[in-house]
């Protein structure tokens, strides 16, 4: 079975349906009785977004058709939030993703407030992320009004609703019309959030904004760096620069302390080739006439599938270090070159390696990878 089939059967099955069902008879003893034989039955030809959508439109004529009634009779059939007391990993049951999904498609047009009402229960079982965006799209003034609101709310999945669901970038969920700046005021809010699930979100929120207008982003780091330090606003500036950093942004440099301009030196030894199905080892050393801070990626350009075809060319992590003048520091990295890959597969011909140190390449070299 592929990763993929076995996944959804997973999320989506007959056990989940049961449970589902069992939620809404305790409220409604004469809850559709054919609701479950009607949703499975289509099961094997869906995958798994598609299991999604065929189970909210199963619940149209399973609920009542007044929007508000069938809220109430959703949120009454709600098993309890996801525990406050955690702080990050607890993303909720999947089986509650319909029910988002439901709740757009009746609710959107003549009942948005009722709608984002409905939304704040569900995503306290399972995230919103998704079924918020078309609200956002549809209504943006009072959908952001809610938002703001919801920046002070008791539960840390309604609060990092707020982030994740108006990420210009979510991946998988649809674009949103509006200004990608008019977010920003809500995450002045959530970046001093006391959970990491919530944080994390304004960190991702940050980089997506970057990749288009990195310094919306930079502003706002530094911003909040001069009103208040600490170890996750740290991390979330580590984080929410991390796509700028590969690309040698200056002013993300700079804000992480480690100056483009800095001294270094590196020597790097590479082997002449290497075979597809191993390991691409090689060493390198870092000197400096100063001490600094350095941050140091190695980028791997790959061959082409075809001559002629746009190269490969990624930028890893390599590791943080200080470094003291005159005291080289040594490095060694294995880079694996899987032959099964299934995300990209590899092809033999001439490749390169870089190493950048701060965000400038500082020293280069050619291999071959072979079969």
């Amino acid at each position: 079975m592929a990763k993929g089939d076995a996944l959804k059967d997973q999320l989506f099955n007959a056990d989940k349906l049961s449970y589902l069902t069992g939620l809404f008879r305790r409220v409604d003893p004469s809850f559709d009785p054919t609701f479950e034989a009607r949703c499975l039955a289509r099961f094997p030809e869906l995958e798994l977004k598609q299991r999604i959508d065929w189970i909210a439109n199963c619940l149209i004529p399973a609920l009542p058709s007044d929007f508000p009634q069938a809220a109430q009779v959703i949120e009454a059939a709600l098993p309890p939030p996801l525990d406050p007391t955690l702080r990050d990993d607890d993303f909720g049951d999947f089986i509650f993703a319909p029910l988002g999904e439901y709740a757009v498609l009746q609710g959107l047009e003549d009942h948005p407030e009722r709608l984002l009402d409905l939304l704040e229960a569900l995503t306290q079982r399972f995230s919103m992320e998704y079924a918020i965006r078309p609200v956002i799209n549809r209504w943006p003034d009072l959908a952001f009004d809610r938002l703001m609101l919801w920046t002070g709310h008791d539960s840390y999945h309604v609060r990092r609703l707020v982030s994740e669901g108006t990420r210009p970038r979510l991946p998988w969920g649809i674009g949103l019309t509006s200004d990608p700046a008019r977010p920003l005021p809500l995450l002045d809010r959530l970046y001093g959030d006391r959970a990491r699930f919530v944080t994390r979100s304004v960190a991702n929120h940050l980089n997506d904004i970057g990749k288009k207008t990195p310094d919306a982003v930079i502003d706002r780091l530094t911003a909040w760096n001069a009103a208040g330090t600490g170890a996750e606003l740290d991390w979330i500036t580590r984080h929410a620069l991390r796509d700028l950093v590969k690309k040698g942004h200056p002013d993300a440099m700079a804000l992480l302390g480690f100056p483009m301009d800095a001294p270094v030196s590196v020597d790097l030894t590479l082997p002449e080739s290497a075979r597809i199905g191993t390991a691409l080892e090689f060493t390198l050393h870092l000197s400096s006439p100063q001490g600094l801070s350095a941050l140091v990626d190695y980028v791997v350009t790959f061959p082409p599938a075809t001559p002629g075809a746009k190269a490969r060319r990624k930028v890893h992590k390599l590791t943080t270090a200080d470094l003291t003048p005159d005291t080289p520091l040594q490095l060694t990295k294995r880079h694996k070159l899987p032959a099964d890959a299934t995300t990209y597969r590899l092809h033999p011909g001439p490749a390169r390696v870089e190493i950048q140190v701060n965000g400038q390449i500082r020293a280069s070299g050619d291999l071959v990878l072979t079969t």
